[in-house]
């Protein structure tokens, strides 16, 4: 069936109104008195964001795609069991294990969860205890122009951090074991999902590489060694400089080769926390994001943001970049609120389109034979004069976790466009709650109104939601893409988001996945009790 010729008509089952177009749909909300009525409009060059406040009355429930020739019909009808188990297929949790009924880590466990918007999922997260240093790391990444960069960022970030961190000794043993081809001590402890994606055949190839990486890393004869800011910022760099350097060598095998191309010529957005006791660091490029939830002294709830998202929102980054490049490309550096009118993060993986001169592009794709196969194509935007305008560099921020910090989310901007700060902590806080069997008061929450008593009779009526994830993840995915006004999950408006087809669904949500690190209160007392 041909997309160019075909129309959708959205019906809606609470107000009966049709609405139909042709070409690439569009939506915004037009209020109007007492009811919100919605409007397709249809454009070649500005997609409406999704996530937009626009978009929390959505309760479409058919549509049917018509074409010249023949109509194809979906169903948005889902039953509870089936919208359940389309929201909890990505869960994964984790908890602390025990020594003697005690547990000396901070973590005291995490759950994490995602949900496709684009086919195939963009997003990616990562989890890992380090095994030769000390503390846990939680990571999400947030692909775009396909998944293949934010595949290998997740799979090598983390390593590239553990190995910063370690001592010349421990680097020292490393290396002596692989010269010797004695086996090499692991130095991370994964926590997968079982359907996390893996890419054996390549995993020798970034082996060597993060090799080569500990080499230079000995090679500088520091000691003690590296900060662990100056480990994680130092890892991101690299990491992407060997995206770079790896698409640019001469490469036999083709499967290397083409997924070097596809890892350079896409990108993705990173969120990396490392947490060893009571020290927190947060790294992060591009607009992921991570908050800690905080449980104050009076009962309330607040939320400390970790991260700023870099994009041309932020004032911050905006004087970076003007600094960086001349005066006269001061008009030209944001359009439309994208990075030279193309790319939303400021920061990102990958992308080589924006960090190479015109000449090393062409020389690269010149040589490579798979290029169109690959659904690469050279291309230059306008005003692209002084590369590269995109870095990896994180901004790297501290925070010395005290007993009433509670927990900590990081997500990729899926759940942020939905869902802010304090209403994911409040979220988090209420799930808590109901684990604890104690409501909290929270400090954000809106003077008692109609509105609000309506809230709470929609909460009695559907008491079951909150205790019905025991992934605090899906709890937050369920509600960001199901909650009506009231902020309660309207279970239309959720099997609508769900069925939505894969070219509709990218306009309405994105990928969305979130990753919540529960800490233990009573180990991080016991750090100030004994210090």
């Amino acid at each position: 069936m041909s997309r160019t010729v075909s129309s959708w008509i959205l019906s809606s089952a609470r107000n009966g109104v049709v609405l139909q177009g042709k070409g690439r749909l569009y939506s915004i909300c037009i209020p109007n008195r007492n009811k919100i009525k919605w409007k397709l409009f249809f454009s070649k060059t500005r997609l409406y964001p999704a996530g937009s406040s626009s978009l929390d009355n959505v309760f479409s429930l058919k549509a049917f795609r018509h074409t010249s020739t023949e109509e194809e019909h979906f169903s948005f009808q889902l039953s509870p069991s089936q919208i359940n188990d389309i929201l909890r297929a990505g869960e994964l949790s984790h908890k602390i294990l025990t020594f003697n009924g005690k547990n000396a880590n901070s973590v005291l466990r995490f759950e994490s969860n995602q949900l496709a918007s684009n086919t195939p999922i963009e997003d990616r997260r990562s989890a890992a205890t380090c095994l030769q240093t000390k503390g846990m790391m939680f990571g999400v990444f947030d692909g775009h122009a396909g998944s293949a960069c934010a595949q290998a960022v997740s799979d090598r970030l983390l390593h590239y951090i553990a190995v910063s961190l370690m001592s010349r000794q421990t680097l020292e043993e490393l290396e002596l074991a692989v010269e010797c081809m004695k086996p090499v001590l692991p130095i991370l402890q994964w926590h997968k999902h079982p359907n996390d994606v893996e890419y054996r055949e390549i995993t020798s190839q970034y082996f060597e590489n993060l090799r080569v990486y500990w080499q230079h890393l000995l090679d500088l004869d520091t000691e003690p060694g590296l900060s662990l800011e100056e480990a994680m910022i130092c890892a991101f760099k690299r990491l992407d400089s060997d995206i770079s350097l790896e698409v640019q060598a001469p490469q036999e095998n083709e499967l290397m080769r083409n997924v070097a191309l596809q890892v350079a010529f896409s990108g993705a957005t990173a969120c990396v926390a490392h947490i060893d006791g009571v020290h927190l660091h947060v790294a992060n490029t591009g607009d992921c994001r991570a908050i800690l939830g905080v449980h104050e002294e009076d009962g309330t709830w607040s939320t400390l943001p970790l991260t700023r998202d870099h994009n041309a929102f932020d004032e911050f980054e905006i004087r970076r970049l003007k600094r960086e490049h001349p005066g006269s490309e001061e008009k030209t550096l944001f359009v439309n609120d994208r990075l030279l009118g193309i790319l939303m993060p400021s920061r990102a993986f990958g992308d080589v389109q924006l960090k190479w001169s015109k000449e090393l592009q062409h020389s690269v794709l010149e040589n490579s034979c798979d290029v169109e196969d690959l659904n690469i194509y050279q291309y230059v935007p306008p005003n692209y004069h002084t590369p590269p305008y995109l870095t990896a560099e994180p901004e790297v921020t501290y925070h010395k976790l005290r007993s009433k910090d509670k927990f900590l989310v990081i997500a990729s901007d899926g759940l942020w466009e939905m869902l802010s700060n304090e209403k994911v902590v409040k979220l988090v806080a209420g799930h808590l709650s109901e684990l604890n069997v104690q409501k909290p008061q929270l400090a954000f929450e809106k003077p008692v109104n109609l509105g609000y008593m309506h809230s709470l009779l929609l909460q009695r009526k559907n008491k079951g939601i909150a205790l019905l994830d025991q992934n605090i993840a899906t709890h937050l995915i369920r509600h960001a893409i199901g909650s009506n006004e009231y902020g309660e999950v309207d279970q239309e408006k959720l099997a609508a988001m769900l069925t939505l087809p894969e070219d509709l669904a990218r306009m309405y949500r994105d990928d969305i996945t979130v990753t919540v690190v529960y800490f233990n209160s009573e180990t991080i007392e016991n750090y100030y009790r004994n210090n």
